[in-house]
């Protein structure tokens, strides 16, 4: 069992909200032409990260990192690779569940 802190994903579901009327075509865009891992290679991490602080040193200060985990949300699987938006495939994951039962019309983040 990990010993890491769990991000605060109902708050993550909730940031998204703003997001889910935004065209998956647009998100993509945006991520592939403003996300930092799309500039090149991030900087090699500090040895011995876990793997939640690894990936939120793949992101730190990416411009669209909620852009990203908005789009790899919309096509979330169990099968989820890689880091998106900061956070690991088993925060994903777990995210997943409360975003898809997220109601995008509530800004409040009160579920449908």
């Amino acid at each position: 069992m990990s010993t890491e802190p769990t991000p605060d994903l109902a708050a993550t579901s909730r940031r998204l909200t703003r997001l889910r009327r935004v065209p998956t075509n647009l998100l993509a865009e945006l991520v592939r032409r403003d996300g930092a891992c799309a500039q090149g290679s991030p900087a090699e991490p500090p040895h011995g990260l876990t793997e939640r602080d690894h990936a939120a040193h793949l992101c730190a200060g990416c411009p669209v990192a909620d852009p990203c985990l908005e789009l790899e949300l919309r096509s979330a699987s169990p099968d989820v690779v890689g880091v998106w938006g900061g956070l690991t495939e088993d925060d994903i994951r777990h995210l997943h569940r409360a975003w898809s039962t997220q109601d995008p019309d509530d800004s409040q983040g009160e579920r449908r």
